[in-house]
């Protein structure tokens, strides 16, 4: 019942008696509503269509660099969902099966905590309140996701799933798309829930695991590392756009989309250097030699360099005190103005920058470490770790939202 009166003037007995019948009507057909047998539940389709209604990805503020990508991952752009986030470094390691927490002030390891088998990046969700730890089955059995409170720097649920070797999520921010490189797919997942939705096949994509997207978020392109080249898909409409082989090397990696959306880089740790793509014609316009075993790429707090980590060796499971080094972009000219050496040799692999952007973090996939490199003079501190570090992350960053991977944000 209504907690305010219904006030209304009745001239005589009949308008009652019309109005008593339509009241009663009205009831009978709530009680029918309400009796009525909820529609059964679909199982999820292996390509479901996606909502109908789709909002917008939001554009960011008119005054701010409207025509850079990047935008919004400066060092004053924090977003409020981070507010109260320790200011931490998490990192996977593969077969230690562990997460490393280091103390980016002290450049210490303060805590360390169990995942699931195999873990490989640690993701921050859409809305950037959650840290999702990848965990891949790796032939030997099921995967995992396991989430991390950023307040508390602690691991809280962890859902099985078939694989998860990394995992992205839809610019609209409604679906998680985990990347299921044994099947050569893409779980579509609630980003919330990470209940099933359904499955993008990408069957000429062998290794798919990395992606970025364009800057309408329209399309993504992934890399297929064992297959020697890139498929672009419509995330939204959940369909295959395209697939592209590479002219030489064949084995992809990381990939990041220029300032201006224009054009895409793909490391290639066979061919030692990154590709330049251009995304909308889905054809390959350059090459860019860097060093040996290009593999993770990573944005400037400016958005005018691009962080190029060359793993030091050709091979999925490298020898330690390899030729590491890391290779410095100029966007805009597409030459490398610096290469900074890993002393003594090492394998840096993936990660992200500080919040100021003075460090870039990076694991040493095979020497057991972490890297914290100063942006300003390319002098390395290590960090000892589990075995085989991999994906890390530095949180929290700068972004309205994130696309997924180490902190692939916007």
């Amino acid at each position: 019942m209504s907690r305010f009166p219904v006030v209304c003037s009745v001239r005589n007995r009949s308008t009652l008696v019309v109005l008593a019948l339509i009241l009663a009507a009205g009831a009978a057909y709530g009680v029918l509503r309400v009796n009525q047998a909820a529609p059964p539940q679909e199982a999820a389709a292996p390509n479901p269509a996606p909502p109908a209604a789709t909002p917008p990805v939001p554009p960011p503020p008119a005054e701010v660099r409207p025509t850079s990508i990047y935008s919004e991952v400066r060092s004053d752009r924090l977003n409020p969902a981070t507010v109260g986030a320790l200011t931490r470094v998490y990192v996977p390691n593969l077969r230690s099966r562990t997460v490393s927490v280091i103390d980016p002030e002290t450049f210490k390891v303060i805590d360390h905590f169990n995942v699931g088998p195999n873990p490989q990046h640690v993701v921050p969700s859409w809305d950037m309140k959650t840290l999702w730890v990848t965990g891949s089955a790796e032939g030997r059995g099921a995967g995992s996701l396991t989430a991390i409170d950023p307040l508390t720097g602690k691991p809280e649920k962890s859902i099985p799933v078939p694989d998860a070797y990394n995992l992205y999520f839809t610019p609209d921010g409604k679906s998680a798309m985990v990347v299921v490189e044994e099947s050569k797919a893409l779980d579509y997942r609630d980003a919330q829930t990470m209940e099933l939705q359904g499955t993008l096949k990408t069957p000429e994509c062998a290794g798919i695991n990395h992606a970025d997207f364009s800057q309408d978020g329209s399309y993504a392109i992934f890399t297929c590392e064992f297959a020697g080249g890139l498929v672009k898909i419509d995330p939204i409409k959940r369909e295959v756009l395209g697939n592209l082989k590479l002219s030489k090397g064949r084995m992809p990696q990381d990939i990041r989309i220029s300032p201006d959306g224009k054009v895409f880089y793909v490391a290639d740790m066979m061919a030692d250097g990154i590709f330049v793509i251009d995304g909308d014609s889905f054809k390959e316009v350059g090459f860019i030699a860097t060093g040996v075993g290009a593999h993770g790429l990573t944005p400037s707090r400016d958005g005018t360099k691009l962080y190029v980590a060359n793993r030091g060796s050709h091979s999925v499971h490298g020898a330690r005190k390899g030729p590491g080094s890391v290779s410095v972009l100029n966007f805009a000219t597409q030459q490398i103005e610096q290469t900074w050496k890993i002393p003594g040799g090492g394998s840096p692999d993936m990660g992200n920058l500080s919040i100021d952007g003075k460090y870039l973090w990076l694991s040493g996939r095979f020497d057991d470490v972490v890297y914290a490199i100063d942006t300003s003079t390319g002098e390395v501190r290590t960090i000892n770790v589990e075995a085989e570090p991999h994906g890390l992350t530095v949180w929290p960053q700068p972004g309205r939202y994130s696309l997924g991977h180490t902190g692939n944000m916007r």
